[in-house]
Parts: C-alpha cells; sequence; structure tokens
C-alpha cells in the first residue's frame, strides 16, 4: 500500500557573492532519521483521514508579522520548503500556457512587489537572470521563479513562507489582474523542527494556518498529505487544485527534486570562501598582500565560478544561462534556465548539517542526470521526490522506479531505495517520494 496520509486540518545567514555565465552546450516525528520501510509504488491506495501527532500552541487568526527571528545556532536547515502557485485571469479568461513566451502576467510585477514578498519569507533577492519565457532570483536563503502564470519560491533555514501567500494574491490581483489557480506547498520533514518560526512548527500548524488565514481559507480549499515512513524521511505536501485545463495537451508540468545529505567532506570542502583566499580574480594564484588588493566584486564573480566549475556543477546544466551566488563563510546556490525550463541547485556544506540539492522541471533523461549529479556531490543518503500532472509523466523516464542507482565512479558508488511512496492527489497530480541510501562498499 501506498504510505500516504492526508490530513484535514481542524533572515538573512550569510554575505554573497555572484557570477553570471552560460554553460556551453556541449554536452511521525520530525527528525530525520536514516533507514525506513518498503512500500510498493501504488497511484490509486486509499486514503486514510488521521490526526496530525504535533500539535501546535494554541492561536487564532494571528497578524503574520509578530514573529521575530532566531539567532544562528551553528547548524543550517538546508532542505527547502517549497511553493508553487499558477494563476490564470480573473473572470476565467485567457490564461494560455503557465509557462508561455512572451506574456507578462506576473512578470508585470515590480521588483518593489517581489522585495515585498521576499521579506515575508525573511530571504532578500541577491541577483537575476530572465530570458523570453521566465525571469530567475537567487535569494538570500534559495530561489524564486516568475513566469507570466506561474510563481515558484524556494526557501531554506528558518525562512516563514507561508506568509508570503497573502500578499501574493493581493499583487496579483491589484497589479496583473489574477486570480489562484492552483496551489502546492511541499517540503520535507525538518532536521531541526525545534528552530522554526511560526507558522512552520509542525505541519499540522502549517494546515491550520492555511485554513484559518482570514485571506488564505476562501481561494485555498485544499488537502494535506506526508509520504513515506514517519519513522525516517518523509515528504509533506499541501495541494489546493481549482484549475481548469485550457490547453491540457501542452498545459503540463513536472518537477523533480533530489535531496542530498551528508555530502563527501571533499565536496563540502570546495564550498568555503576561504579555500580561494589565494586567488585572483582571473583564477591565477596570488600571496596573500597580493589578493587583498583585488577588489571585493572581482573576487566575488571569481570565487563564484571556481566553485561552479571545479565541483562540476557547470556540467548539470550544459546549455543553462546560470546565475551562481557563493556565500561567505560557505554555501552556494545557482539558478539556470533554459527555455521555459529552471535548474536551481543549493549547497549546505557545513559539517553536521551538509546538504545539496538540485531541482528542474526539464524533462531530462533520468538514466543519465541523476548518476551525474550524485557523483557531484557523493552523499551518503538522498531523499527524490517528483511531483507532475499525469500528462507531464506521459513518455518520461520516472527516476523513482530505480530501486537502485549506480554511479561510475573510481570507487563504484551504489545506492539502494529503503522506501518509495506515492499518491494521486485532487484531479491529476502525482506526487511520488523515495529514500535511498549508500550500499555497503563490497
Amino acid at each position: 500500500t501506498c504510505s500516504s496520509l492526508r490530513y484535514r486540518p481542524t533572515g538573512d545567514r550569510r554575505l554573497s557573492s555572484s557570477f553570471t555565465m552560460v554553460i556551453n552546450a556541449k554536452e511521525g516525528d520530525e527528525e530525520s532519521r536514516n533507514g525506513g520501510f518498503d512500500n510498493n509504488n501504488n497511484l490509486n491506495a486509499p486514503i486514510m483521514e488521521v490526526v496530525q501527532p504535533q500539535q501546535p500552541p494554541e492561536y487564532g487568526i494571528m497578524d503574520d508579522d509578530n514573529s521575530s527571528g532566531r539567532d544562528y545556532t551553528g547548524v543550517f536547515e538546508g532542505p527547502e520548503k517549497t511553493l508553487e502557485v499558477c494563476f490564470r485571469s480573473i473572470g476565467g479568461g485567457n490564461h494560455s500556457n503557465k509557462k508561455h513566451k512572451n506574456q507578462l502576467g506576473l512578470r508585470r510585477l515590480e521588483r518593489e512587489h517581489l522585495d515585498q514578498l521576499c521579506a515575508r519569507a525573511r530571504c532578500t533577492i541577491l541577483s537575476s537572470v530572465s530570458n523570453d519565457h521566465l525571469d530567475a532570483y537567487v535569494l538570500s536563503e534559495s530561489s524564486l521563479f516568475v513566469y507570466p502564470y506561474m510563481l515558484v519560491l524556494k526557501t531554506c533555514g528558518t525562512t516563514t513562507l507561508l506568509r508570503v501567500i497573502s500578499v501574493l494574491i493581493d499583487l496579483a490581483k491589484t497589479h496583473c489582474q489574477l486570480e489562484i489557480d492552483w496551489l502546492g506547498y511541499s517540503r520535507k520533514n525538518f532536521s531541526f523542527p525545534g528552530d522554526q518560526e511560526f507558522p512552520h512548527q509542525s505541519f499540522h500548524q502549517e494546515l491550520e494556518y492555511l485554513d484559518s488565514h482570514r485571506n488564505l481559507s476562501e481561494r485555498l480549499n485544499g488537502n494535506g498529505y506526508t509520504l513515506g515512513p514517519v519513522t525516517s524521511d518523509h515528504w509533506f505536501v499541501f495541494v489546493a487544485d481549482h484549475a481548469v485545463r485550457v490547453n491540457p495537451d501542452t498545459d503540463t508540468e513536472l518537477v523533480l527534486n533530489i535531496m542530498m545529505f551528508e555530502i563527501d567532506p571533499v565536496v563540502s570542502k570546495l564550498f568555503y570562501y576561504e579555500e580561494y583566499d589565494n586567488m585572483k580574480s582571473d583564477g591565477e594564484k596570488c600571496g596573500k598582500a597580493e589578493c587583498q588588493n583585488e577588489t571585493k566584486e572581482n573576487r566575488q564573480k571569481m570565487i563564484s565560478h571556481e566553485m561552479t566549475v571545479k565541483s562540476g556543477i557547470d556540467a548539470l546544466c550544459p546549455g543553462g544561462l546560470v546565475d551562481a551566488q557563493a556565500f561567505e563563510p560557505c554555501g552556494y546556490s545557482m539558478n539556470a534556465i533554459t527555455g521555459p525550463s529552471y535548474t536551481t541547485i543549493h549547497i549546505t556544506p557545513e559539517s553536521g548539517s551538509s546538504y545539496a540539492s538540485f531541482e528542474t522541471n526539464r524533462k531530462l533523461g533520468a538514466a543519465k542526470i541523476i548518476p551525474q549529479v550524485l557523483q557531484t556531490f557523493r552523499p551518503k543518503r538522498f531523499v527524490m521526490t517528483l511531483m507532475a500532472d499525469e500528462l507531464g509523466l506521459v513518455d518520461y523516464e520516472n527516476p523513482l522506479t530505480m530501486s537502485t542507482i549506480a554511479v561510475d565512479t573510481k570507487d563504484k558508488m551504489v545506492f539502494k531505495r529503503s522506501s518509495l511512496a506515492s499518491i494521486h492527489v485532487e484531479d491529476d497530480c502525482c506526487c511520488m517520494m523515495g529514500n535511498w541510501n549508500m550500499a555497503p562498499a563490497s
């Protein structure tokens, strides 16, 4: 049976540097634990009505601006909270494909409006790249992607992502004449749940927030689900689907996310700023005094570029327009856009909470790209999730069906799947997640 449960609800950390380039097209608890249970892949499993065990403190309809920040504790919550919101024209006018080229829609929003959204989530915009299809922003805590009729916002750490929704609803209505068509919120269970702020202190609290907030509940009559073993890594999903498929043959979506833990220390070291203390902006070695004479801006660009190339990240997004950000003292974020698709990578290298994520909505060949991602970061375990509509899965090589993934490296890494869960949500949204652990060396 499918291990999914259905619920019905009763600040900047680091300094950053940036680098933008085009890559040549060459071709139930909230603590993360290892292990898990085997589950069959069944999209039509029965749904259970349950009560989430983590009960939030008593609260009513609260003012979003009342929460306060937390001090950095020496560890960082790498796995991102993800919000995807699709819109349609008010009154049911044409909305066409939500990623359609050259339409404005949400892209009418000014920078001050996007800053307002990010402030609600407690993050800031650092840099951006654009093409005819979308605008991609690297944030202090992950990424933002703005299409004409779709917005994707990913935030990590102790950000307050759900606080964005009510402001987004107002901005879309006022400035773009749009209303919500579909909303999805998802996250993995937290590694450090005690660090989170309201309304993210439990999944139950998040659902209660969505259900009770005066600006949200009317349009977001959705449901929450848990996929995966509650004794190990699992995935929380909330979906509110009000979509009318205008062009069902083209209006499709698929998002693959690989969340990697305990990445190789040699790889982690590449994402520390101090590793590049003896390099000039042109990539040549320099003495301490000579390096200090380099301008900060030039060194920032150089370090971002060196992290991208030395780690092999540039090979994961061939043909993409890349916007890379190195963080001081450590960390890295990258967006790459290719036509209407994005790829985003985020790395938290700190010992004790090392983490790297790879997410894309490109229909890439799984047999090639997933081993390549694993070879780049060499994690000890990873969680893979897939959210797609049914048409998005047509002719797609679904990587979650692979029980064993071999990586052709010098020491031949092999990952074994320990659990698999899936569910068919609302009308046509398919959600899948699986856990993989590195097999002991033979």
